[in-house]
């Protein structure tokens, strides 16, 4: 199981998963609008990342290249099956119907649910 990512982490997860490899310097440029990290932050977050392997990097010269080692999509399933297992005991119309009585769902909203349920009986 892939260890846990932080909200901090996952930023920068987010600029990989888009551009990559990039340097810590082109990561921080694209955070800057969103996060007001210095370029150490940055360098701290990827070397925790490193360790988790969740990044990998090369050297190019004296810069070091970074490229995520989690395809996104693996992530994303992980954690929808974690945040299902720990609040929902491991079901997920108990899930549904707390979106729908929360969310106010549209009638697009249902449409799609129901074509999603239509799929996945094909």
């Amino acid at each position: 199981m892939q260890e846990r990512i932080s909200d901090a982490e996952l930023a920068i997860m987010e600029v990989l998963w888009a551009e990559s490899p990039i340097t810590a310097t082109d990561v921080a440029a694209r955070l800057a609008g969103d996060r007001d990290w210095s370029i150490t932050t940055i360098k701290t977050l990827l070397s925790r990342l490193l360790a988790k392997a969740a990044v990998g990097y090369a050297q190019d010269g004296r810069r070091f290249l970074y490229s995520p080692l989690v395809v996104r999509e693996d992530y994303v399933t992980g954690e929808s099956r974690r945040l299902v297992d720990r609040l929902f005991g491991g079901k997920f119309m108990p899930l549904v119907a707390h979106l729908a009585e929360q969310e106010k769902l549209s009638d697009d909203d249902i449409a799609e649910i129901e074509r999603l349920l239509r799929e996945m009986r094909k």
